[in-house]
């Protein structure tokens, strides 16, 4: 180790001078750069920043790690996401540079669900529509829908998928979920075809990728009963923003909420319609949850920096 082995935390925000792991690398001369952005890093960034302090590990958020970008950062060894997903970061590349990569798997899963909930309860009941209305000086109670009773669709029966499941089944909601890689289950397990067509709330809980990219697509979206809500607070990419656009202006979808998108930060045509809730990327941004995934990335780099 020298003075100048340099870690590098491209998160958005991170709380270094609280982080014991994070404190006991810097007694052991390790430098530390942080995202001078402020948000979540292009592929462009990521690839200036690694390219510009060339660190030996970094502590990731979401934003793209290309086979480029690694390549940009010969000394790089350990990245450690801060986060559940590892759809953006190429394994296969990190695999062949020898690099290795952990993420923090448990810590979020309350924290997404919750906020999965908010969002139902939001869309259902139509709250931030209702909220806003009376800012602007309207006085009327909007009419919404109860929880309770309704069908909630899953897709993707993981830690968070069967967190929401016990969450909604807690409201008196009725789940099915949609997993192909898992037989055995607590909740009715569907065909996707049968969980589109019977769901009055679907619900999205899976990685991204190639394989899941627009899973929600104009043909999902058209199985859907017109009277359904479309929950994303799994990964941007596995909606078809433009088909769910067009879906919810010709009220062929009655309402969404959303969490992720395919670009972020998130300005497209979505933001200019009622029946959508909209919220910027935040499931895991809970301070209780976020203290624990802080820690356990930079324990996850510590440990990694030390045996590699």
């Amino acid at each position: 180790m020298t003075d100048m082995s340099t870690i590098l935390i491209t998160t958005s925000s991170f709380q270094v001078d609280t982080n014991p792991a994070l404190q006991a690398l810097q007694r052991d001369g390790f430098k530390i750069v942080t995202n001078p952005f402020g948000r979540r890093l292009t592929e462009e960034d990521a690839q200036q920043l690694l390219g510009e302090h060339n660190p030996i590990g970094m502590i990731a958020g979401v934003e793209p790690l290309t086979r480029t970008v690694l390549k940009s950062a010969p000394a790089l060894k350990v990245i450690a996401r801060c986060g559940i997903g590892m759809d953006s970061v190429d394994l296969a590349a990190a695999d062949e540079l020898g690099i290795s990569v952990s993420n923090t798997p448990d810590a979020p899963s309350s924290a997404v669900a919750e906020l999965t909930i908010g969002l139902i309860l939001s869309a259902l009941r139509q709250i931030p529509q209702a909220d806003r209305a009376l800012r602007g000086g309207e006085w009327k109670a909007r009419m919404g829908n109860m929880f309770r009773g309704k069908t909630l669709g899953l897709i993707g029966g993981g830690r968070i998928g069967r967190k929401v499941a016990e969450l909604a089944s807690a409201f008196g909601a009725d789940v099915i979920i949609h997993d192909p890689f898992i037989e055995t289950c607590s909740y009715p397990l569907v065909s996707m075809d049968a969980l589109l067509q019977q769901s009055d709330i679907l619900s999205l809980h899976i990685p991204g990728g190639d394989e899941t990219h627009h899973l929600i697509n104009q043909g999902a979206l058209e199985q859907m009963k017109p009277t359904a809500l479309l929950i994303n607070a799994g990964r941007g990419g596995l909606v078809d923003e433009s088909a769910l656009a067009d879906a919810l202006r010709s009220e062929r979808l009655a309402g969404a909420a959303l969490d992720v998108y395919e670009d972020e930060p998130y300005s497209g045509e979505l933001l200019g319609l009622d029946n959508v809730v909209v919220t910027a990327h935040m499931g895991s941004y809970a301070k209780e949850t976020r203290a624990i995934m802080e820690q356990e990335a930079a324990e996850n780099l510590s440990t990694g920096l030390r045996t590699n």
